[in-house]
């Protein structure tokens, strides 16, 4: 690479490379990303699992020896669904720019922090005669389902070193965050007995039963408000989906929810699941019965911003946003859960954007608040990987 890029461009050939998950197939813009920072100087693997070759990820590694400074993002984003597609107002795969924002699906989740640490590689590997250390660029698939064939595949396969500073790249308006909470997903089924409309007393309606454990498991999210952690709020738990019986004339013999608990930093997952089983069960539903089953876990995720490094990029935002920095809290969750085993230092969240426009039509970016996102992610290597640098 002979000129040093242009971020705006960067991010709209990314943009415009579709990355949905589900599906999941990340090869092409895994692919795209190879040999765009291979271009620019970086050594670099593509990798992906045996379980989902599809799942493309990217690590790129600049210099060698300490400090090790990972800058890592996502390559996949959530599917356009059908409902979703009608209400976009340009082509979502576009990169169409209006009024100082970028829009297209991908470009604030997770796009421009993947595009503002390709650039910020880029100029790492240009002034690599001043290099002191390692700058390690991962470009990750699956985060948008868990991450278990991503980063968090990544880690366990060796794949990623250990670091002393580790940046996630998400939507914090250039804030730092140093937590996010974790969610417990679950599943109630209430079996009951089938009987006709016409005399519902023969038979047992499972959906009135679980009517009582909805307004129970409401009752416990109220009760959550007791528990404040000072970044992430509140645990909270929520019945998203329920479905039960056929038809209007015959008493439904079945129903079933689909929960989701929100988790904040330092609650237990297993003592969480054992508080929704007991919520469950303590609630009187015979004759009917009431089972739960599919729990799934996404960590939660919590670190601290008072060593050195994380000292500096404090400093760094705060030079350029000429406001505080934080540290925040991040509401969603991140493969930074996944990354904890990596740290011999600290880790934070940190990019441009809102959360809140991430996985909805008409998903943008905010151009002045990407290219303070580049300015900061440069300063903060230069501070650290270049002898050189002020």
């Amino acid at each position: 690479m002979t000129a040093l890029p242009d971020p705006v461009t960067l991010l709209q050939e990314l943009v415009r490379i579709p990355s949905p998950n589900p599906p999941g197939d990340t090869r092409a813009i895994a692919a795209a990303v190879a040999e765009w920072v291979r271009g620019a100087g970086c050594e670099v693997r593509v990798l992906a699992p045996e379980a989902k070759p599809e799942a493309a990820s990217v690590v790129a590694t600049v210099g060698q020896g300490d400090p090790v400074i990972m800058l890592h993002a996502h390559v996949d984003t959530v599917p356009i669904a059908a409902a979703e597609a009608d209400r976009w107002s340009l082509d979502p795969y576009a990169a169409e720019i209006r009024d100082g924002r970028l829009y297209g699906k991908g470009s604030v989740d997770d796009k421009a922090p993947l595009a503002a640490m390709m650039v910020t590689a880029a100029h790492v590997a240009a002034g690599r005669d001043r290099l002191r250390g390692t700058l390690v660029l991962v470009a990750a698939a699956e985060e948008e389902t868990g991450g278990q064939l991503g980063t968090r595949w990544l880690a366990e396969a060796g794949y990623l070193p250990a670091c002393d500073f580790i940046i996630v790249g998400e939507q914090t308006h250039n804030r730092v965050a140093t937590a996010h909470k974790g969610v417990l997903r679950a599943t109630v089924r209430v079996h009951g007995r089938s009987a006709h409309a016409t005399n519902p007393d023969r038979g047992v309606n499972a959906i009135t039963a679980m009517a009582r454990i909805v307004l129970a498991l409401e009752d416990y999210h109220r009760s959550l408000a007791e528990r404040v952690h000072p970044m992430v709020g509140v645990p909270t738990c929520n019945v998203g989906v329920i479905q039960g019986g056929s038809t209007a004339n015959a008493v439904p013999d079945h129903c079933v929810i689909y929960l989701d608990r929100r988790m904040i930093p330092g609650e237990d997952p297993a003592a969480v699941q054992a508080e929704l089983e007991a919520v469950v069960r303590g609630v009187d539903i015979a004759p009917a019965e009431a089972t739960m089953s599919g729990f799934q876990v996404s960590d939660w995720f919590s670190s601290s911003a008072e060593g050195p490094l994380a000292k500096l990029f404090l400093d760094c935002v705060a030079r350029e946003l000429q406001d505080s920095p934080g540290p925040v809290g991040y509401l969603p969750g991140s493969d930074a859960k996944h990354l904890t085993g990596l740290t011999r230092g600290e880790m934070v969240i940190f990019g441009p954007g809102s959360y809140e426009v991430a996985h909805a039509a008409d998903e943008y970016v905010d151009l002045a608040e990407f290219a303070t996102t580049v300015k900061i992610l440069i300063d903060f290597a230069g501070r650290v990987l270049q002898s050189s640098a002020g």
